[in-house]
Formats: C-alpha cells, structure tokens, sequence
C-alpha cells in the first residue's frame, strides 16, 4: 500500500518551531549584547528574544508530547531520545567543567594574577566566605532527599502507583522549589559581590548556572506532574518523566561537586560569614 509506514521511526512533517527557535536565539543573543553595552532599544529586543524562545518551547514540547500520546514514540524512538537526553547531559557535563576549570585555576595558582587577587585564594579583598556548613550544608540535603523522591516516584510508575508518582513529584517540587529560596536568601545575605574579584565571579557563575539549571528542573518536574494527571504515562511508557528524572540527578551530582570544591576547599582558611 503506497504510503503505509512499514518501520519503527518517526518521521517528522514540516514544522516551523526549529526556524522559530534559531531566529529567537539570534534575537535573545543580540538583546543580551545591547544590554551590556547600554544601547537604545535593548529592552525591546531582549523581550522579542525571550518571548520567542518561551513559545519555541512550550510549542515544541507540546508536539512532542502529543507525538507520545498519538503512539509515534516507538521502542526504537524511545531508545534514541534516551540517547539524544544523554548527549544533552554530557554536554552539561562539559559546560560545569569550565567552571570548575577556572575555580580551580584561580585557586591552585594564584601568583599568577598576583595583581588581581593579591597572590592568595580567596582573595584579601575576601573578608568572609560563605560558611560551608550552614545554608549550603542545608540546601545539600534538601537536593540529596529530593533525589531520594524522585527515585520513588520513577519506582512507583514502573510499578504503576500513580498516586505514589503524583506523592513523589509533588515532594520533589516543593524540594526544588525550597531550594530555590534557600539560594537566593544567601545571595541577598552574601558577604561579597559579584564581579569585584575571580573568587566573587567565578563562585556566583558556577553556583548561579547551577541554581538556573535547578529551576530548570523544577519546570520540567512540573510538566511531568501535569502530564500524570492527565495519565500519559504508562509503566513502559514515560521517557518525558525518566528525562526530568536523569537531569534532576544530574543536577544533584552537581552540586555535590559545587559543595565540597566551592564552598568547603575554596573557602578553607578564610573567615566564614
């Protein structure tokens, strides 16, 4: 029969959200470029940026959850957006790398910028750090319990408990969400600001990319609730939630490394706040 599908992939028709995304980005970039440099008309461009890349998304995601629903997500492509959410993560992986590069640059050979931070690490322009063992002590565990639900939400899908994954979700949520507020209460509350030195940058890029990508999962997590309210997952069905689940813990993983290195080894020897 002329046009009957006779494989196991998906193919895509026509769609304009990829076009979209690109002209969104190339308009966030220059919106972000203008407003460095205080140029007339920044706002407007940045907001044309946002507004595009918000729909591109919510767009986009919504077809490929109706792609799901409508059974288009075979074995086979299910198995290749394991490895495509795979490659996103590694890709992550690198992107804290650098961060964690330049931290333990500025660290491990300060008499190099002897100019800019006095030839020691933190810098003398550092009267106190973060204390490790307080509100970032406080927000490891709340990350290590919210990688504990998320966990016993995915054992309840497989299981097919949905009330036991609507329990979790909401549990891993609210832990995202408390950590979120946590973060920010110690930026207001930080004892040093940004950009006056490598330790201020590079602590507030490393742990700010951090608490970005946290709110980042927070969203995804609440997709995935929404979505089992409306009962789209199924015990062999639910890459959308084992998505969310592998970058909550990749975002958990992180930020141990952020704990001990940033907080704990960066800080050691100097004044706590």
């Amino acid at each position: 029969m002329a046009g009957a599908k006779n494989h196991d992939y998906h193919i895509l028709p026509p769609d304009i959200w990829p076009l979209a995304g690109a002209a969104s980005g190339v308009t966030f970039t220059t919106g972000m470029v203008l407003f460095m440099h205080d140029l007339p008309g920044h706002w407007l461009v940045l907001g044309l940026g946002i507004a595009g890349l918000i729909a591109t998304f919510f767009s986009w995601f919504s077809n490929i959850v109706k792609e799901a629903q409508a059974g288009d997500h075979t074995p086979v492509v299910q198995l290749h957006l394991r490895y495509g959410m795979i490659l996103f993560i590694a890709s992550e992986v690198m992107f804290f790398v650098g961060w964690f590069w330049a931290w333990f640059n500025f660290a491990l050979f300060p008499s190099e910028l002897a100019e800019v931070i006095g030839g020691q690490f933190p810098p003398k322009a550092i009267e106190a750090v973060m204390d490790p063992f307080a509100l970032p002590l406080l927000n490891t565990l709340i990350l290590l319990c919210s990688g504990t639900t998320v966990t016993w939400a995915h054992h309840c899908l497989i299981h097919g408990d949905r009330d036991g994954v609507k329990k979790g979700l909401w549990l891993t949520i609210l832990l995202g969400l408390l950590f979120t507020s946590i973060q920010a209460y110690e930026y207001i509350h930080a004892p040093f600001p940004f950009g006056e030195n490598t330790y201020g940058s590079a602590f507030y890029m490393a742990t700010g990319f951090h608490g970005f990508h946290v709110i980042v999962g927070t969203i995804f997590l609440i997709v995935c609730l929404r979505r089992t309210y409306l009962g789209h997952f199924t015990p062999k069905q639910h890459f959308g939630f084992e998505a969310a689940a592998w970058y909550w813990h990749f975002v958990d993983v992180v930020w141990l490394f952020l704990f001990v290195v940033v907080y704990v080894w960066g800080g050691w020897g100097a004044q706590y706040h």
